[in-house]
């Protein structure tokens, strides 16, 4: 158990230096978009670090309705 909470931890440490490498600390202006984009990078962003890329293709977004 404390084996799975030290890889948390760590986890999170390097998402949050993502976050920090990425300047967005530094932007003064707050809104829920900059919080969900802080949020994500801090999760997802020591993926970056070990080379997952990932990518869409053929990306099939809803039209405006006329």
């Amino acid at each position: 158990m404390r084996l799975i909470t030290v890889i948390a931890v760590v986890w999170l440490l390097v998402g949050v230096f993502a976050t920090f490498q990425r300047g967005y600390f530094e932007d003064s202006e707050t809104n829920c978009a900059t919080a969900g984009t802080i949020a994500l990078t801090v999760v997802a962003g020591p993926l970056n670090y070990a080379g997952v890329n990932p990518k869409v293709e053929d990306c099939r977004l809803p039209q405006p309705s006329q």
